[in-house]
C-alpha cells in the first residue's frame, strides 16, 4: 500500500501511521492455491506482496521502528485468533515469543533464489536468477543487521534446513512436529 500511495521507503513516520491505520487480516482461501488470503482494509493483496517492486523495498520499510511496532501488534492480533501458522523473520523472537511451536525454516540463498525464479516463470513473469539471488542476499543482510527486531532464530525453535528437501519432504517433517506438539499437554489450566 505504501508503494501504491507513493510513500517514500525512508519516511518512517508516515509508514508507521499507515501500518497502524490499515487493518490486516489473514484468512483461509476459498480455493487453494494460495492457502490463505491477505487483506488490507478488506482488499486482497495476497499476490501483490510477491511483486518484485514490493520485495525490493520491504526490508527498508520493515526496518523502521514505527512500522515494526505497528505490524507486531497486527500480527499478534492475528495470532491470538487461534491456531495459525505465521511466517516471518521475527515471529518466534518478537511477535509470538510464547508460541507453542516454533520452527525456523531455512535454505541456502541459492536454493531460495532458484525456487523464486521457478515460481515467477511458472506464472509467466519475466525473471532473472542472478537478480533474484542478489535481492535475497541483500534482504537477508538488511534483515539480520537491522536495529529493531533483527532476523534471528529463537533459541527454542526447531531448525529445519530445506535446501535439499522436496516440498513433500518438508511438509512431512513439519507435520510430524505439529502432531507431536498437539499430543504434548501445555502448562495452561
Amino acid at each position: 500500500m505504501a508503494h501504491e500511495r507513493h510513500i517514500s521507503p525512508d519516511d518512517a513516520q508516515c509508514l508507521g501511521t499507515l501500518a497502524r491505520t490499515v487493518r490486516l487480516d489473514v484468512l483461509p482461501a476459498p480455493t487453494p492455491p494460495p492457502y490463505y488470503v491477505v487483506r488490507a482494509d478488506g482488499r486482497d493483496i495476497t499476490w501483490a506482496l510477491r511483486l518484485p517492486e514490493v520485495e525490493a523495498i520491504v526490508s527498508t520499510i520493515s526496518a523502521h521502528s514505527p512500522v515494526r511496532a505497528a505490524l507486531t501488534e497486527q500480527q499478534r492480533r492475528i495470532g491470538q485468533q487461534g491456531h495459525v501458522v505465521m511466517v516471518g523473520r521475527d515471529i518466534g523472537t518478537v511477535v509470538m515469543p510464547d508460541a507453542e511451536l516454533k520452527i525456523y525454516l531455512d535454505a541456502s540463498p541459492e536454493e531460495r533464489a532458484r525456487r523464486r525464479y521457478a515460481e515467477r516463470l511458472a506464472v509467466g513473469e519475466p525473471a532473472s536468477y542472478e537478480a533474484i539471488l542478489a535481492a535475497i542476499r541483500a534482504r537477508d543482510h538488511l534483515d539480520s543487521t537491522r536495529e529493531t527486531a533483527p532476523l534471528s532464530r529463537a533459541p527454542d525453535a526447531i531448525y529445519v534446513d530445506t535446501t535439499h528437501l522436496t516440498l513433500d519432504a518438508v511438509i512431512t517433517r513439519l507435520m510430524s512436529f505439529i502432531e507431536k506438539a498437539a499430543r504434548t499437554p501445555t502448562s495452561e489450566p
